[in-house]
């Protein structure tokens, strides 16, 4: 049986996977039905069903899609757990000129819930730190903002955006 921080690092990677190879009923696994996900420029969701909809709209157009997530830092509470992670987005795909090529670097400040099936993320928020490549690779999005905000972690953390540092760890943790 898994430690709850495994189940939770496992969980945040688990999105990546299932991004990557298009398996967005793997969704189920990941979040909770009732979500609260802000991807920025406009790219929000409230439900789940919304989001694997969306996602498989998105990515259609990619050739292929890369989601690396690292530096896993968790804080439990019972059966509230945050996790914030770090992530590069690599996303390629055909052009009118050739192959583009666009990579974002960022975080992700998750708050997860314990459920009768496991840990499942209930409210994510992304936020990018530096882009680079091809822009018009990800102008594909209707209704989504590609003149993306940049943000740094410290900025966010003193203006109390970052969840992450809002639920204080249960004694012992």
């Amino acid at each position: 049986m898994q430690d709850d921080r495994s189940a939770i690092i496992n969980i945040v990677n688990l999105y990546a996977v299932a991004v990557d190879a298009r398996r967005y009923d793997l969704f189920a696994q990941v979040f909770s039905d009732d979500i609260q996900c802000d991807f920025g420029g406009g790219a929000a969701f409230t439900n789940r069903d919304a989001l694997e909809s969306a996602f498989a709209a998105i990515h259609a157009v990619f050739d292929s899609t890369q989601h690396l997530t690292s530096g896993h830092v968790i804080s439990l509470n019972g059966d509230r757990a945050n996790c914030l992670s770090y992530v590069v987005g690599r996303f390629r795909r055909r052009l009118e000129d050739g192959e583009g090529f666009f990579e974002s670097a960022g975080w992700y400040d998750d708050f997860l819930v314990r459920t009768p099936v496991g840990w499942r993320i209930r409210e994510r928020a992304s936020r990018m730190v530096s882009t680079s490549g091809d822009l018009r690779v990800m102008q594909v999005m209707p209704g989504v903002d590609t003149n993306y905000e940049l943000f740094s972690l410290f900025n966010e953390a003193d203006k109390g955006s970052v969840r992450f540092f809002s639920l204080p760890p249960a004694p012992g943790s």
